[in-house]
């Protein structure tokens, strides 16, 4: 993209970068309909971070909840996000029902209280990431049913690869997203967690996890999308390159961050891309 990016891309690029990264394999006149999209799920998954209480996240979420409705009513808000969002929708037909899921699923992030256990914390993952996939797949002009099926594990695989490596800025906040079953299970409290150090009970819980998610990706791997969903696969890449530095490091998430080279990302979704393989 050698052109200025728009308002949408640029946001996207600061603030989720490997969404970026995936956008610039999609075809090129599906890239913005991608960037609208990723730059509103900024927008409602920041909103936790960016509120002093509960209640103001809610007033929040509420807005774009309506922004959402004029789009689909034909009375859009006045919003850089909005009104390229309302052209990707135009474009695409994308289901409403997708934007309002996202939406509802971001409450459990003002909630403040840890998942109760596995099966919880995928219904988030599926709320909050595959319908966003989903959403994506609409872009690029895969609606197919095999789609959503394929896209359902590697989204709750990509949320979780994302909290795991999220955990240290969660204690911080003491926040977790670490169900309670699992937690219990490895012998980790809340307050290990929150003191930054809890050492090998983490550890445990995060194997846990890892595997949780390595499970989502063998489901995704089995399905068949759409042809034109491809460029949504390239996120399995990713996930899988975490979890694998992530095993490497016996599944310490406190001492560093779990991340990896802007150029071994860009190589790895490029073979990827080219050859359809990890």
């Amino acid at each position: 993209m050698g052109e200025a990016l728009s308002y949408c891309a640029a946001e996207v690029r600061r603030a989720d970068y490997d969404r970026f990264l995936t956008v610039l394999f999609a075809p090129a006149e599906a890239r913005e309909r991608l960037f609208a999209l990723y730059a509103f799920n900024h927008e409602i998954a920041k909103v936790r971070e960016t509120v002093s209480e509960p209640m103001l996240g809610q007033i929040r979420l509420q807005w774009w909840r309506e922004a959402i409705g004029g789009i689909y009513e034909g009375k859009p808000r006045a919003h850089a996000v909005v009104d390229a969002l309302r052209a990707a929708v135009d474009a695409a037909e994308a289901p409403r029902a997708d934007f309002e899921a996202l939406i509802d699923a971001r409450e459990l992030d003002l909630a403040g209280r840890a998942p109760e256990n596995l099966a919880a914390l995928e219904a988030y993952g599926e709320g909050s990431s595959s319908r966003l996939m989903y959403l994506a797949a609409a872009m690029l002009g895969a609606r197919g049913e095999a789609t959503r099926i394929a896209l359902r594990p590697l989204g709750i695989a990509w949320a979780i690869t994302g909290l795991v490596r999220a955990i240290p800025f969660h204690a911080r906040a003491r926040r977790q997203y670490i169900p309670a079953e699992i937690a219990a299970a490895a012998g980790l409290t809340e307050g290990a967690l929150f003191s930054l150090k809890p050492g090998e009970p983490l550890r445990r819980a995060v194997a846990a996890l890892a595997a949780a998610a390595e499970r989502q990706l063998a489901s995704a791997k089995a399905a068949d999308p759409e042809r034109a969903a491809r460029p949504l696969l390239l996120f399995a890449t990713l996930a899988r390159a975490y979890l694998r530095k992530l095993k490497r490091r016996g599944y310490e998430v406190m001492d560093r961050p779990v991340e990896i080279s802007p150029a071994l990302k860009i190589t790895s979704l490029w073979w990827a891309a080219r050859t359809g393989t990890d």
